[in-house]
């Protein structure tokens, strides 16, 4: 029998000030907990840098009311001390709001969100909408166009991305996004679907006079109940 050591997931919410990418998201945990002295397990890709599991990753321009990442130690440490060690050692504007030690063969964060909620707040009326969101979101297609830079457009239906979406103010739309066949689709791009506006292709891409924020995570169980992370 092969002896093989023991690795302890920690999951780690937390916040972010203002709208980061992905990427500086990810070198500020690392920072965070190289920081931290805490014994964790190295990642594959440089044994000196800790193993780290973040996602599904905040999009471009895109503001978090909670975000998720999977830390790996090779000894076992109370949550408490993991969180406030991570706390100290945090870079200014991440905020360390909880740790819970998860079992090591549960589905890592960005594996296990099914769902995504989203608000979007702004001026639509800008835009001038042809339709009003209750109606045009119940439509069986929603198509977004896609334009290249050699001027060819194409139309992609993200139609079997959308879970629910409300309108509870004028100002205010909230949207459940679900992951299609391991794919997922960016809330810009249903919302500029809806405002005829169209994406550039191989861009990062917001809509002016709108926020976009994702504010809850969930899972599914067997009877697609969904469950917040």
């Amino acid at each position: 029998m092969i002896n093989t050591p023991k690795i302890y997931k920690m999951r780690v919410e937390f916040t972010v000030a203002g709208p980061w990418d992905h990427k500086r998201i990810f070198a500020a945990l690392r920072q965070a907990v190289l920081g931290s002295k805490l014994p964790f397990e190295p990642a594959k890709v440089n044994k000196n840098w800790p193993r780290l599991a973040y996602g599904p990753v905040l999009g471009y321009g895109q503001y978090s009311l909670g975000e998720y990442a999977d830390v790996y130690l090779s000894a076992p440490a109370k949550e408490a001390k993991v969180q406030a060690a991570l706390t100290q050692a945090a870079p200014q504007g991440l905020h360390i709001v909880h740790v819970q030690r998860v079992p090591y063969a549960l589905p890592s964060v960005s594996n296990l969100a099914q769902v995504c909620r989203y608000a979007v707040e702004g001026d639509f009326s800008a835009y001038c909408p042809q339709q009003p969101a209750e109606v045009f979101f119940k439509s069986r297609h929603i198509y977004v166009t896609v334009s290249a830079p050699n001027g060819i457009t194409m139309q992609h239906d993200v139609k079997p991305f959308v879970v629910a979406v409300t309108q509870p103010r004028p100002d205010r739309l909230e949207l459940l996004l679900q992951k299609c066949a391991d794919k997922t689709t960016k809330p810009e791009y249903v919302i500029a679907a809806w405002l005829g506006v169209a994406v550039p292709a191989e861009a990062e891409f917001t809509i002016e006079r709108l926020k976009f924020i994702r504010e809850a995570l969930y899972w599914q169980d067997a009877a697609q109940k969904l469950h917040a992370i």
